[in-house]
């Protein structure tokens, strides 16, 4: 079974791509999703997280802006927070690859936003990169509820750069042209993985 990593920085549509994959019938596994279930009531991160950061778990689940209050812009608390969730969300994967053999899958997605800065592109098969034009992805961003230029520019700077992901990638997906521009590059990269 070959495990494929799909990345890219904030905004690029990586969301939308993952799903596209998942409607081709390859299993994708979110780990954004696996760290909102350990941040949730009751997941495995909420104590360590609120021994490590107290004031972050409010009615029983991780108060995922608080937390990002604390680490964003700081490294070492960033550094700190990884050594607890990383370890979490890699059992979780253990669970969906035992699934995904059992169900005779080919291979798999990795839908991991920070892969190359967590050096996880070491331990898939190939990696695609979600990309867009940035004026695009700022656009994206900043209509979120919440966003300032200021949070984006923060949160950029702990990303690599998506020129040099796009650069170190086996495969691109461009969003910027369009919905179905980029599920024709999901329907060719899947057949080149294949073949």
């Amino acid at each position: 079974m070959k495990v494929i990593g799909l990345t890219g920085s904030i905004g690029m549509g990586k969301s939308t791509t993952a799903a596209m994959f998942r409607d081709a019938g390859i299993p994708v596994y979110d780990a954004d999703a696996a760290v909102h279930d350990l941040y949730d009531e009751g997941g495995a991160a909420v104590g360590p997280v609120g021994e490590a950061f107290p004031g972050v778990v409010k009615d029983g689940r991780v108060d995922r802006e608080a937390l990002r209050e604390r680490v964003l812009g700081h490294p070492d608390e960033l550094k700190r927070l990884n050594a607890i969730v990383h370890p979490l969300v890699g059992r979780d994967r253990v669970g969906f690859f035992k699934a995904a053999e059992e169900s005779g899958a080919d291979m798999v997605i990795l839908d991991v936003p920070l892969l190359y800065e967590t050096g996880g592109d070491a331990n898939v098969a190939a990696v695609i990169v979600v990309s867009a034009p940035p004026e695009m992805q700022r656009e994206r961003v900043l209509a979120r509820p919440g966003m300032t230029p200021d949070r984006l520019d923060a949160i950029l700077a702990q990303q690599v750069a998506d020129a040099e992901k796009r650069a170190r990638a086996h495969y691109t997906v461009d969003t910027g042209r369009g919905l179905e521009h980029a599920r024709a590059q999901v329907t060719e990269i899947i057949a080149k993985l294949r073949g």
